[in-house]
């Protein structure tokens, strides 16, 4: 399934620290592979239409779109401040 990196997402990842990225790299690739993988928890989030938050770590998320055959990446940060503005 392929992966769209938006600004948004690229600039906070920027701003991650090392280790943290190295966590959403193997995230996205589990994303890649199969966007249902347990490990990731991956769901939509309630109140929105159509996007979903899957875990990098027990602080972590990433949030994204389904475009049909795409998934778009929106943000990805600190659990809290990330699905706070989704």
């Amino acid at each position: 399934m392929p992966i769209l990196i938006s600004e948004r997402f690229a600039k906070a990842y920027t701003k991650l620290p090392q280790l943290i990225r190295k966590k959403v790299g193997k995230a996205l690739r589990l994303l890649d592979e199969d966007f249902r993988r347990p490990g990731l928890r991956a769901r939509r989030i309630e109140g929105t239409d159509g996007i979903y938050e899957a875990r990098v770590d027990r602080g972590h998320r990433m949030t994204y779109e389904r475009e049909g055959d795409r998934l778009i990446m929106r943000s990805v940060g600190e659990h809290d401040k990330t699905l706070g503005a989704p």
